[in-house]
């Protein structure tokens, strides 16, 4: 009890009046001027009291327990798509009318883990991805031949696409995407990225675990073998409501933010262009509203008033409003991760990759979620994007250009100490998060576990070898050697010297 006494003081203290004195006004003069930086300061509050440790996020906290059963990390699923030719060559035809489509087509499902199989029948697949969008097989024109020349691509699997019931189900799950490593010849990326969200305590980061792909076009002597894929948990409706308990709210509002049709993602301009809702058509709407289409208006005008205040409120103002919708700390936290990970292609430095949440629709009345998402290309794969040319060396502090939502936080010494202090604990050693050693030995794991099954029947990504993507402007960094040039060491280092 007398813990508690203690938090409550010290939360009555961090969001009573006497702030309001410590952020004088200075005015953000018609929204077009951006405030000097404040430094940070003795009079500025501390952050709140709160138990020690860190509790990882795992399958045991979410309502669904079909997740600990299909993103069970302990055994790699098989999963086999089986599709009729004719069925087959309308998905080659439909790529070749239009690659960025995101039309379904059906298909069998059989997925197998260790003795026990499910077998779901007239289930819909469809491609995904945006630059790493590619035709499975030959080239354009061409259909299935016996003697098939595959391709790596990424695909989702909806089992309910065509049958809403129970049976169309996996333990409960209805959708999945199987992800090629691209770009990764270490195959542990993203991986290793989600992991560690979820290892920190950052709930609304996915589950995904390693899978085996098989696609099976009838009439073949056999399936072809397409190797080891990544099984991602999309981010949708039942991702929300799997998370209910954390949101405290799963009837609100998600956003799928990109660098789209309109721009960046950047969260700097409220236009209504910039704007649409999910139409299934391919195209990557900057800010994609992922519900219903009668709630779209009211769920833009909500998404348009937040960018609004992010960008006008003066500095005592925003910070009010900024604790009143949005949990600071967690943010701050995801955004430490980001950072260490070397996600450049992000929110802050090029305007890209996140989704939002919520958790209300009432227009002002609201708690605002940040949701990671897309992490290949990470872990000193990167290209000469934003102000910077190195995903390792950069300052935490001096990361991005472009979105504005953690320029405007890192203004305030409180939370410039969050984003720090989330920084020494990923690399602090008994922690077992972002230190070198910890991360080597479970990366190590990983590719002891999937290295028998990489060769596959398209040839490519044959091999586990340790390097970035062959594009990646810094070819030097490495993960499993613990040299001058290891991604963590040269990390850590920086973030001992970021300052304050």
């Amino acid at each position: 009890m007398k813990l508690k006494y203690a938090i409550a003081a010290c939360l009555i203290m961090f969001f009573g009046c006497e702030k309001t004195e410590r952020y004088p006004d200075i005015g953000l003069g018609n929204g077009t001027e951006k405030p000097k930086p404040e430094k940070p300061s003795d009079k500025d509050p501390e952050p709140p009291v709160e138990e020690p440790g860190i509790k990882p996020f795992t399958p045991a906290d979410v309502k669904d327990g079909g997740v600990a059963y299909i993103w069970d990390t302990n055994v790699i699923p098989e999963i086999t798509i089986k599709v009729t030719k004719d069925e087959w060559n309308s998905f080659l035809k439909r790529y070749d009318e239009y690659s960025n489509n995101a039309d379904f087509f059906h298909c069998d499902v059989t997925y197998r883990k260790g003795i026990e199989v499910s077998t779901i029948t007239d289930a819909g697949f469809r491609m995904r991805g945006n630059t790493s969008r590619r035709r499975p097989e030959g080239g354009h024109g061409q259909m299935h031949s016996s003697n098939a020349d595959w391709h790596h691509c990424h695909f989702t699997v909806n089992l309910r696409k065509y049958h809403k019931d129970d049976d169309h189900t996996i333990y409960g799950i209805r959708k999945m995407n199987l992800k090629w490593h691209k770009d990764d010849p270490c195959y542990v990326r993203e991986m290793y990225c989600y992991d560690l969200f979820r290892r920190y305590g950052i709930w609304t980061a996915p589950f995904d675990t390693y899978c085996r792909l098989w696609i099976h076009v009838e009439g073949d002597k056999k399936p072809a073998y397409f190797g080891v894929y990544e099984m991602i948990e999309p981010i949708d409706e039942e991702y929300v409501e799997r998370r209910e308990n954390q949101f405290e709210n799963d009837r609100g509002n998600l956003w799928k933010c990109v660098y789209g049709n309109a721009g960046m993602a950047d969260l700097r301009h409220a236009e209504d262009w910039r704007f649409n809702y999910d139409k299934n058509d391919g195209v990557n709407y900057t800010y994609e509203y992922k519900g219903d289409k009668e709630n779209f208006e009211q769920a833009r005008a909500q998404f348009q008033d937040f960018i609004t205040k992010l960008n006008t409120l003066n500095n005592e103002d925003f910070y009010n409003w900024i604790m009143s919708v949005c949990d600071v700390k967690m943010l701050m936290k995801t955004y430490a991760v980001n950072v260490a990970v070397g996600m450049w292609d992000d929110h802050w430095n090029n305007g890209n990759n996140f989704y939002l949440y919520f958790n209300s629709t009432d227009k002002s009345r609201y708690k605002v979620f940040f949701i990671p998402y897309d992490y290949d290309n990470t872990l000193g794969t990167s290209a000469d994007c934003g102000i910077h040319g190195d995903s390792g060396r950069v300052n935490p502090y001096k990361w991005g250009k472009d979105g504005i939502l953690v320029e405007r936080l890192l203004e305030f010494a409180p939370f410039r100490k969050m984003y720090k202090d989330a920084f020494l604990e990923l690399i602090e050693p008994e922690n077992e998060l972002f230190d070198m050693d910890a991360s080597i030995a479970r990366i190590r794991s990983w590719q002891e576990k999937i290295g028998p099954y990489v060769s596959n029947d398209t040839g490519e990504d044959m091999d586990i070898y340790d390097h970035p993507a062959h594009w990646s402007n810094r070819k030097e960094y490495r993960l499993m050697d613990p040299g001058s040039n290891n991604f963590f060491r040269v990390k850590a280092d920086v973030i001992r010297n970021m300052g304050d």
